[in-house]
């Protein structure tokens, strides 16, 4: 039994609840729902038991990445379908880091998908639903002051393109092809970034080397079927690398 108890409902997002946790006010408790979205939820579905395999697979990259060094807001793991976390100051961007050419970077430049890039290539994304999460570059983020400080700039591209690094060699030994991936990150109490959220098909692109077949939300989002056994294969091959490394 976990020492740790959930209390007030903080926060209910596309795919989490996040509550607060009883004495404890630099921790959260979040809790991954069924629940799959697309186009900023104006397409929503679920399967049953989705929750929980994205908890294994998050709690599976978070812990390999631990590592390796890098720092995550990953504390522990109640059961399937929910975790505690370090409360952080959330920084409002998505970074996202893409090897391929494919989805929105696809489409505003009119090429096709699949295409490889020179290097890995990082991007920022505001958040705000409201306005779709715009795409912004450094200089709109310093000038607008969409942030408060962001002299942490560098250091996000540095630390995406350290993620990327790591979570590409551990895709690859599942033949999985990280073509991209969307990361969030915050500001712990001791002015340290540390990597948020989740790491899941829900927030990757995921192509099987051998066939190029898409194993991630673009099943949801392209209507192509088998997402639920998609995304349980993911799983599957990351288990077994786990336990081939144990």
């Amino acid at each position: 039994m976990s020492k740790w108890e959930k209390a007030e409902l903080l926060y209910e997002g596309k795919a989490k609840r996040v509550y607060s946790v009883s004495g404890e006010a630099q921790l959260a408790w979040l809790e991954f729902k069924d629940s799959l979205t697309a186009f900023n939820a104006q397409k929503k579905g679920s399967f049953a038991d989705k929750g929980a395999t994205n908890t294994q697979i998050a709690e599976i990259i978070f812990a390999h990445l631990k590592s390796c060094g890098i720092k995550t807001h990953w504390v522990e793991t109640i059961d399937q379908n929910n975790i505690v976390v370090k409360k952080l100051d959330m920084i409002p961007l998505e970074v996202v880091v893409r090897n391929r050419v494919a989805g929105s970077l696809a489409k505003r430049f009119g090429m096709e998908e699949g295409g490889s890039l020179r290097a890995p290539l990082v991007e920022f994304y505001y958040k705000d639903d409201d306005l779709g999460d715009p795409f912004v570059s450094d200089e709109q983020i310093e000038n607008l002051s969409l942030i408060k400080d962001v002299s942490v700039l560098p250091e996000l591209k540095k630390q995406g393109l350290l993620v990327n690094e790591t979570l590409r060699a551990l895709f690859a030994k599942a033949n999985i092809d990280l073509v991209d991936f969307k990361l969030e990150y915050g500001v712990d109490t001791n002015a340290e970034l540390v990597l948020a959220d989740e790491i899941s098909p829900d927030s990757c692109r995921l192509w099987d080397m051998a066939t190029g077949e898409r194993m991630d939300k673009d099943r949801f989002r392209r209507d192509l079927g088998d997402v639920e056994e998609n995304y349980k294969e993911i799983l599957k091959r990351l288990k077994e690398l786990a336990l081939a490394s144990d």
